[in-house]
């Protein structure tokens, strides 16, 4: 499965991410030392870093360093301010950081602590996802919405096909209705549902993500009613899996005579 809000993790806690600037510090080639680079740390855990701060989105990354079962923590060894070492759970180097401030420092400190050991909750909901995955598209029981639906892969601008089922938040692939499970699917918890146009498509469906560690989603039905039919299903399914904080918001800001007991 894709996981576009990351409930896998930990239902409603967002995955931490960071960004800015650190040196690292470096014993190889010519100029040994202190190089200033663009670090990214990903929802999945994933430490990233750049050259510059525009390269990111537009060239691979430098480096990839996976941060779950790492140790973080300060150095004071060398004698320098706001540096803290991050030596991967494979053990065999050791990435040197240094922040611009004590503050920085911490904040860096406490997102690569977060997904060097990551909170991982059982969650029924993801049994029962993982469950409907291995059915066959008309086994899933009381789906919220069906039918086919083109998605747009952003990566060759091309329209793929896909059979869908929408329940509960989840919407499942399926190569054609007569498959045997699903070929992916997408968690949407915490997305938004609008109508835009895009290119020559008249009506798109944009699923866009309330963080922008997660992607963008786009798909079109057969024609603008079966547009409008998957917007009104998404939305509502969508609406069911409120952050635990947001309902609560929502309840507490209710008339006072529809909170009553």
């Amino acid at each position: 499965m894709v996981v576009g809000s990351d409930i896998s993790r930990c239902p409603n806690t967002p995955w931490p991410t960071c960004r800015g600037y650190l040196h690292k510090r470096t014993h190889s080639g010519f100029m040994k030392g202190w190089r200033k680079r663009w670090f990214v740390l990903k929802h999945d855990g994933c430490l990233q870093y750049y050259k510059h701060k525009k390269d990111e989105g537009k060239w691979p990354p430098l480096e990839t360093i996976k941060l779950e079962g790492a140790e973080v923590g300060i150095d004071s060894s060398l004698g320098k301010p706001f540096v803290f070492n991050c030596v991967p759970q494979s053990g065999n180097r050791t990435f040197c950081l240094c922040a611009t401030s004590n503050q920085e420092m911490k904040r860096w400190l406490e997102a690569m602590d977060k997904a060097a050991h990551p909170v991982h909750q059982s969650h029924v909901w993801e049994d029962v996802t993982l469950h409907n995955s291995n059915l066959p598209p008309l086994a899933i029981k009381n789906p919220e919405c069906l039918g086919l639906l083109h998605q747009l892969d952003r990566s060759t601008d091309a329209w793929v096909q896909h059979y869908c089922i929408l329940k509960d938040g989840c919407l499942y692939f399926y190569a054609s209705i007569r498959s045997t499970q699903a070929s992916g699917g997408l968690y949407l918890q915490g997305y938004r549902v609008s109508e835009q146009t895009l290119s020559f498509k008249q009506s798109v469906i944009e699923l866009n993500p309330l963080s922008e560690e997660f992607k963008t989603f786009y798909f079109c039905a057969e024609n603008k009613t079966e547009n409008q039919r998957w917007i009104t299903a998404l939305t509502a399914s969508i609406k069911k899996w409120l952050p635990l904080h947001q309902a609560i918001q929502d309840f507490m800001n209710r008339p006072l005579e529809e909170t009553k007991m």
